[in-house]
């Protein structure tokens, strides 16, 4: 089994910004746990600002891996070209955040991506890209 994490705008930050909401631990820190904790399990990492280059990220992913963890961030609640990318591809993507954005202000409440993920899972902190991770070994 193949998994590509794949993160969005803002969130190589994770650890400085706002750790009242974020956390104080860095992603990458994280990736290290989770590919420990998922040995059985080929993890791969990818992080931009850019949306183009998420779009792309979930191209190229198409037939490479066995699902996508995608936390889009604010392109989440603008982006109908990473929607778009995503009813593109076969393979399937689970969509995380971090923070409960429903309980967060009303533009958070929206998503381009929902629509065409298999899931969305909200609100556990990091444990959300775990979930993910085990919604996709199901």
């Amino acid at each position: 089994m193949k998994i590509l994490i794949l993160n969005g705008p803002n969130l190589n930050m994770l650890g400085k910004r706002e750790p009242t909401i974020y956390g104080h631990q860095t992603f990458e820190t994280f990736f290290t746990k989770l590919q420990f904790d998922f040995k059985d399990v080929e993890l791969a990492y990818q992080q931009s600002n850019i949306e183009g280059e998420l779009i792309s990220h979930i191209q190229n992913a198409d037939e490479v891996f066995d699902g996508i963890v995608l936390n889009a961030g604010a392109y989440t609640h603008t982006s109908i070209g990473i929607g778009d990318a995503i009813k593109s591809v076969s393979v399937p993507v689970v969509e995380v955040h971090i923070s409960n954005t429903f309980s967060r202000e009303k533009f958070r409440h929206t998503s381009f991506i929902s629509p065409n993920a298999k899931g969305v899972i909200v609100g556990f902190g990091l444990k959300s890209y775990v979930l993910g991770i085990h919604s996709l070994l199901e």
